[in-house]
């Protein structure tokens, strides 16, 4: 299957590292033109300039603001007031013990994890109508199924996002325009490492820290191991193409076979 991309503009949030980072390289060599997002400018100019010298294509330009304020997402819709492909993937992540969770992070999580996304839907949706073509996509995670009781606040935005999708995906009903969730697995970026460390300690070899992570806190994945960012971009890539035309409304499992059931 090769997918073309070419005259598509696509905005990936929170894209300078991570699974974000393995989207806008995915989308990049599959030709579109990828806006780079982060809040530190010179952190997204340097990821511009690595994307551009890894994959050939020069329509790679930075978006930088902070997504989870109004400001910072008018900034990047100054700059770029319409997006053909728009991948919500902005997110944060960390162990709280649930009692422990106070107002102000559960506000935090949800202007992050869910807000953010739902601001720039709601400002690029009009646009990808009246051309009556777009592509919408949510990143969410296993965690939005199968809440994790050492961080429920971020379970809570995952499950918000995937109404979210469906939400969205019937206002787009009949336009062109696809809506649509990522139920992204346990993941290996930066990020997760900090994380495995947290719940599993710093004196084993990472291949050993993070074989136990996967025993004791996600033995319900089938494939045993933490899942890589490209894993989860392919999917994204696919889900931008005109392949997935009839595909809408959708959570879409890139999990590893964690959830354990037959429909999220």
């Amino acid at each position: 299957m090769h997918i073309d991309l070419s005259g598509r503009t696509a905005l990936v949030t929170g894209s300078t590292q991570g699974i974000g980072h393995a989207i806008a390289t995915g989308l990049a060599r599959a030709g579109a033109r990828v806006l780079v997002n982060g809040r530190d400018g010179a952190r997204v100019e340097q990821v511009v300039a690595g994307l551009r010298s890894d994959t050939g294509n020069d329509e790679i330009h930075g978006a930088p603001g902070d997504l989870a304020t109004e400001d910072g997402a008018q900034a990047v819709l100054d700059a770029f007031p319409r997006v053909d492909i728009l991948v919500n993937n902005l997110g944060i992540f960390g162990a709280t013990p649930a009692l422990e969770i106070d107002d102000a992070q559960w506000r935090t999580y949800f202007e992050v994890n869910v807000l953010a996304a739902v601001r720039l839907i709601r400002a690029y949706l009009p646009g990808m109508t009246e051309q009556g073509w777009g592509r919408i996509l949510n990143l969410a995670s296993d965690s939005a199924v199968a809440i994790p009781a050492e961080m429920i606040h971020y379970g809570m935005t995952k499950t918000a996002l995937l109404a979210v999708g469906r939400g969205f995906a019937k206002e787009a009903a009949g336009t062109g325009v696809t809506v649509n969730s990522v139920i992204a697995g346990p993941t290996h970026t930066g990020g997760v490492e900090d994380f495995v460390r947290q719940l599993v300690g710093d004196e084993l070899p990472w291949d050993q820290a993070q074989r136990q992570f996967m025993i004791e806190h996600r033995p319900q994945s089938l494939l045993q191991r933490l899942i890589e960012p490209e894993e989860i971009a392919n999917m994204v890539v696919y889900l931008s193409s005109t392949f997935a035309s009839a595909t809408t409304g959708g959570a879409l499992r890139v999990d590893g076979g964690y959830v354990d059931s037959i429909l999220p």
